[in-house]
């Protein structure tokens, strides 16, 4: 955890927690990633909903309820769960079983967040495609997020809504306006700050989204690059994390920065973690 100073930042003494995704960690279980997550000095660890490992659709309670007995073991915070299963299954779909999958996704995502204490889901709401416009693709996604959150104020859980390379929320703004949309506390921001450097700068997009931030994605992009290959190690990009810091002091953030970084082909299993723990230095000195 990192207590910053007073006189540092605009409103004074804010606390920030490191966290990793278990994306970063090729390879691990559960229990290893958490090993060397308490190692390398994070407070908590991201899990994630994945097709395939130890924590899926057809995890039993009693599987998830065992990753969280391993967190209290090694004294990690679990906060939030995150999953790449709404890039297949879509909440706009022009498919309404597709549609259904995604509401169903969800509401087991709210369940194992529940029993794993987390108070954060990730969600990508939609996708923006050829065949599906954009005004439809609103409106669909609108519609399932306001629907979702009923369920998770039953579960007490945030429904973190994520800035992807999904041609959708385009603008900070429109961003903005379409979580006040959805009308619930339990319907937040899930604000990627690597995600918006290919075309603006994280610390606007955070002083609009202010408050609606409920969890914050950390890694780094170099703008020029225009391309999926322009994401790169935390700090060697072209993010300002002085201003993004800055930032999240002046919405009032004061929870995990989780950061997404995944093992390159040519790097070892751990090397992502080991590199983002460095990098964790730098940005929270």
């Amino acid at each position: 955890m990192i207590k910053l100073r007073k006189n540092q930042y605009p409103k004074g003494e804010i606390l920030l927690k490191k966290g990793i995704s278990y994306w970063a960690f090729r390879n691990k279980s559960y229990e290893e990633a958490f090993a060397f997550a308490k190692e390398h000095g994070f407070d908590g660890v991201e899990v994630t909903l994945d097709r395939d490992g130890e924590l899926t659709l057809e995890t039993s309670d009693e599987g998830v309820l065992k990753i969280k007995a391993l967190a209290e073991k090694y004294g990690l915070g679990l906060y939030s769960v995150a999953t790449g299963l709404y890039w297949q299954y879509s909440f706009a779909s022009n498919d309404a079983k597709v549609r259904e999958k995604a509401k169903e996704i969800l509401h087991r995502q709210l369940d194992i967040a529940k029993m794993l204490g987390c108070d954060s889901i990730l969600v990508v709401p939609a996708t923006v495609d050829e065949n599906t416009p954009y005004d439809i693709v609103y409106d669909r996604a609108l519609d399932a997020m306001r629907e979702g959150a009923e369920y998770a104020e039953k579960c007490g859980v945030n429904i973190g809504v994520e800035n992807v390379w999904n041609k959708f929320l385009l603008s900070p703004l429109e961003y903005r306006d379409f979580i006040d949309k959805v009308g619930s506390p339990y319907v937040k921001a899930y604000f990627d700050v690597g995600n918006v450097v290919y075309d603006g700068w994280p610390e606007q997009w955070i002083d609009i989204l202010g408050s609606r931030i409920c969890k914050i994605h950390i890694k780094d992009y170099v703008r020029d690059n225009r391309t999926l290959a322009g994401f790169c190690d935390i700090t060697k990009g072209d993010v300002n994390f002085e201003k993004v810091i800055s930032a999240l002091d002046r919405a009032g953030y004061d929870s995990f920065c989780t950061a997404e970084v995944f093992p390159a082909d040519n790097e070892g299993d751990l090397e992502a973690v080991e590199k983002a723990a460095e990098a964790y230095k730098t940005i929270f000195a």
